[in-house]
């Protein structure tokens, strides 16, 4: 602790005597200053322990001693200390009055104890305090730089809380928590996830505190990690305002949470280039190999149903890629399921377990953006937001290529249909139809068409209508005919004229089945 009115009091070779404010001598003393002038005040700072002899003061007036003694109150003076022997052989009683109304500890200093060793003293205390944290500091240090390495960052946040006196807890790069020491930490951690999500939109290194009639204590909230995006971050919880040794320890433990964090920015890599080649071993119709490869990191994956996840940037502008990276990775890791993400050129491609939590992520995640383009001008999109992801059929390593063109059809409808993500299953168990609304089938069925509408508009026959009946009866010329109320003759000539204008045969089932689509395709305008 620093040095207090009351350690000084207590310190056997100055002989203070207290004479007003024996109440309250347990207020730290920052310095101890010595001056004879009139007003001091505009030389001090607070928390001084002011030493004078009333050289230049009426001490002996009792109105000057009661401004005298508001002025040095109003300055954050913590005491006073009057010498007897110099220029009053006792302390006045006007000044000890003043000193008793206003709140200030008045201190008599005798003859025999010269400014200079309560200056020492003070000096020397506060030092020794100082010499205190930075020793208890670096044995915090010690303990959390073994913590982390026996134990981990749980063992971290362990040992941290107990150095503060209070709690820790450690956030993903999502802003979840995961992990908390001691463990009932973890509902007011969980309160905290808005004030971090605030503290990640900062560059890192960044840091806030957290306080109010809301929280049950004091909660600094720090920032890891070196890059633009922060990886995680801390959050330590303490009754009061850390102190020395409790700021050391604050330090180290964020200084090896980072080196934690960017260590494992590295071994990410590395197991996104490990992932990208049992990626392409999968595509390449390779299980057994990627099996091999995938060892213990991908292994389990590889064990069940799995989902493959294509995703593209919607725009030009941003990385939206990155965000769903980190939502699809962070559920795996709190889940403890297998993930594969492997950013591939302009796009990401992860594999993850079928309903598991990093698919369902994935979806909320979609779900989430959806609402915001649904909110409107009034809530501009960002770059995060201008996503689209295409979600294969569950399936096993054998028919992963299979996989990957569902993902890549589901993720081109869901551009068409200007959807954030579509699963492969909503097309299987749709109908054909809305895919005709796209551009380019449009255009395909009016080329088709054509001639047909062109011959129609001349008044020399009505082979659409014919047609389009024809095709409906599955080629029953009476059926047809009757519903058309012709004789089948007559529709009969009217398909060898489409034949004719055409150039193609009806027998052909390929035309059939074009023709039928081109008619929806032209009826769905």
């Amino acid at each position: 602790m620093p040095p207090t009115l009351a350690s000084l009091v207590h310190h056997s070779a100055l002989k203070l005597t207290v004479r007003a404010g024996e109440d309250r001598l347990d207020v730290p003393v920052r310095w101890a200053h010595v001056s004879e002038l009139a007003d001091p005040v505009p030389y001090m700072e607070g928390g001084e322990l002011l030493l004078i002899t009333a050289l230049k003061l009426d001490a002996e007036d009792p109105e000057a001693m009661r401004r005298y003694v508001k002025r040095l109150a109003g300055a954050g003076v913590v005491g006073l200390g009057f010498a007897v022997g110099v220029n009053y052989d006792e302390t006045p009683k006007a000044l000890v009055d003043a000193a008793g109304e206003g709140g200030l500890p008045l201190l008599e200093v005798p003859r025999r104890t010269p400014f200079l060793a309560i200056s020492k003293a003070v000096s020397a205390a506060i030092a020794a305090d100082q010499y205190r944290a930075v020793t208890a500091g670096f044995a915090a240090q010690r303990e959390l730089t073994k913590q982390a390495l026996t134990d981990g960052p749980e063992g971290l946040l362990a040992a941290l809380a107990s150095q503060v006196d209070g709690w820790a807890a450690l956030y993903d790069a999502s802003g979840a928590v995961v992990a908390t020491a001691p463990e009932w930490a973890g509902r007011r951690a969980a309160r905290l996830t808005a004030d971090v999500e605030r503290l990640r939109e900062r560059p890192a290194p960044a840091s806030s505190v957290v306080g109010g009639p809301e929280h049950e204590d004091r909660v600094e909230l720090h920032s890891l990690g070196t890059g633009r995006r922060p990886r995680a971050a801390l959050a330590v919880g303490t009754a009061a305002a850390l102190g020395t040794a409790e700021r050391y320890a604050v330090h180290s433990a964020i200084a090896l949470l980072t080196l934690t964090t960017e260590r494992s920015r590295a071994l990410h890599a590395a197991e996104q280039r490990l992932g990208a080649a049992v990626l392409r071993m999968l595509l390449a119709g390779e299980p057994d190999h990627a099996r091999t490869v995938a060892g213990d990191l991908y292994g389990a994956l590889l064990d069940a149903p799995f989902r493959v996840i294509v995703a593209e940037p919607a725009t030009t502008n941003g990385d939206p890629l990155a965000g769903l990276a980190e939502v699809i990775e962070s559920a795996g890791a709190r889940s403890g399921e297998a993930v594969l993400v492997v950013p591939e050129g302009e796009r990401l491609v992860a594999l993850a377990a079928d309903g598991g939590a990093a698919v369902e992520a994935c979806a909320e995640y979609a779900a989430a953006v959806e609402a915001a383009r649904a909110t409107g001008p009034e809530q501009p999109l960002t770059d995060e937001d201008e996503l689209v992801v295409g979600l294969s059929a569950p399936v096993g390593p054998i028919a992963a290529a299979a996989a990957y063109k569902q993902a890549e059809q589901a993720l081109s409808v869901a551009r068409r249909r200007g959807r954030v993500a579509v699963e492969h299953e909503q097309l299987a168990a749709g109908s054909v139809l809305p895919l005709l609304a796209d551009d380019a089938v449009k255009a395909f069925a009016d080329g088709l068409l054509r001639p047909l509408y062109e011959h129609d508009a001349t008044g020399r026959g009505d082979l659409v209508a014919s047609l389009r009946a024809w095709l409906s009866r599955h080629g029953q010329w009476d059926a047809a005919a009757a519903d058309l109320g012709v004789h089948r003759h007559t529709l009969r000539y009217r398909m060898r004229r489409v034949e004719e204008i055409l150039g193609r045969s009806l027998d052909d089932p390929d035309t059939r089945m074009e023709l039928w689509l081109a008619l929806k395709a032209t009826s769905a305008e």
